[in-house]
């Protein structure tokens, strides 16, 4: 019985694509718990699964099913044998109709941290499980059944921060392993409606009421899901915590009356535009600096147009933004602040009059100096006449 049961085990090997047991060094053993690792990517999810124990167990990669899909090629496992210990992989996309049968779930539960304005922050969670199918014909079996489990959990909130407007457009690249869609967000400045022209600032800063074009927008994104901006807002400090704040616009609730939504969960990407304005409390500056902060959702399509909803959200109170509890909040930043010019060129009404009237008051003195001329002369002239007729 021994001899039989290795001579299984050894075909099985055999049929790994000559997998040989120097290249499972101590990984030739029974299956454990950390055997499975789990990559929660922003469009796919990615699964590893170490083959030795499957083979020390009686299978190989053809013998383990994704969610009990057998007959589905995209969905099978694949050995890659160029890591060691060699693994069998899975890769499915992060879309409900075409992610071999793992089950999607959203759940909400109220904001906390820098959400805590938010009554209903959305997370999506993803699983599944990869189980072992045993060919053996007969009433028994020596092969122990396998079961991997994995789930991605994503919230579907952010904190997008761009500061130091100048720079037209800033990304941020982070790791998957946490299972989190902010890699996939940007924010783009440009200078025109149709979004073609980057906005860039000098130094002596932007002309007030200058329009400035917002752009989020969501990159190699599952089709899932639309960005949908919750809030964005000014602050005169990168960190918004001990600083004056103007809400450009509360979602659909509340807004600024210069601001002008565009486009908002109606796809992947939302687009707003302000004038450029200043902070009071900057007005003794030759520019007015701030910052630009956008709290951005991800929701899905069936259930953005709700979220667009004020009755979905809790009252804000814009003097109440805690920085605590941002872990599930990623920080995108540009390299330098928004710069707006805090004067013109003419800074008074008084100047303007006085430069306007330069050339007239000048020609005025000229005329008086000529008039003060003359009348020395003649008097010169009248006082030698006057001597001479003395004289005679």
């Amino acid at each position: 019985m021994y001899l039989f049961i290795c001579l299984l085990l050894g075909s099985m090997v055999l049929k790994s694509h000559q997998v040989v047991l120097s290249d499972c060094g101590d990984t030739y053993r029974s299956p454990e718990y950390n055997d499975i690792s789990v990559e929660c990517g922003t469009s796919t999810i990615s699964l590893a699964i170490l083959l030795c124990p499957v083979v020390f167990t009686g299978y190989n990669e053809s013998l383990l099913i994704l969610n009990k899909l057998s007959d589905d090629p995209q969905c099978k496992g694949t050995m890659d044998e160029s890591v060691t210990p060699p693994v069998i992989r899975f890769e499915f996309p992060l879309n409900a109709t075409d992610s071999c049968g793992s089950v999607f779930k959203t759940t909400s539960a109220a904001g906390t941290g820098v959400f805590s304005d938010f009554s209903n922050i959305e997370r999506v969670n993803i699983s599944g499980m990869v189980r072992s199918h045993d060919v053996t014909t007969g009433t028994v079996t020596y092969n122990a059944e396998l079961k991997y489990y994995f789930s991605c959990s994503y919230p579907l909130e952010y904190i997008i921060n761009n500061t130091r407007l100048d720079v037209a457009t800033s990304s941020i690249a982070v790791t998957d392993n946490n299972g989190s869609f902010i890699s996939t967000l940007k924010m783009e400045l440009y200078s025109d409606i149709n979004y073609t022209t980057p906005l860039i600032i000098p130094l002596e800063g932007i002309e007030l009421r200058t329009v400035v074009f917002v752009q989020v927008v969501a990159t190699n994104l599952t089709a899932q899901y639309n960005v949908l901006l919750d809030r964005c807002y000014a602050s005169t400090a990168p960190n918004p915590t001990d600083s004056s704040i103007f809400n450009l616009f509360v979602s659909s609730c509340s807004s600024d009356q210069f601001t002008n939504m565009l486009m908002n969960g109606d796809n992947q990407k939302a687009r707003f535009s302000f004038p450029a304005f200043r902070f009071i409390e900057q007005q003794n500056q030759t520019v007015s600096t701030y910052y630009l902060h956008c709290i951005t959702r991800l929701c899905e399509i069936s259930t953005c147009r709700r979220f667009k909803e004020c009755g979905e959200r809790r009252k804000r109170d814009v003097d109440n933004i805690a920085d605590d509890g941002v872990t599930n909040s990623t920080t995108l930043t540009s390299a330098n602040p928004i710069v707006t010019r805090a004067e013109n060129v003419v800074t008074s009404k008084e100047e303007a009059l006085s430069g306007g009237n330069s050339s007239s008051t000048t020609g005025l003195g000229i005329a008086v100096g000529v008039l003060a001329a003359v009348v020395i002369m003649v008097g010169g002239m009248a006082f030698l006449v006057y001597k001479r007729a003395k004289h005679l």
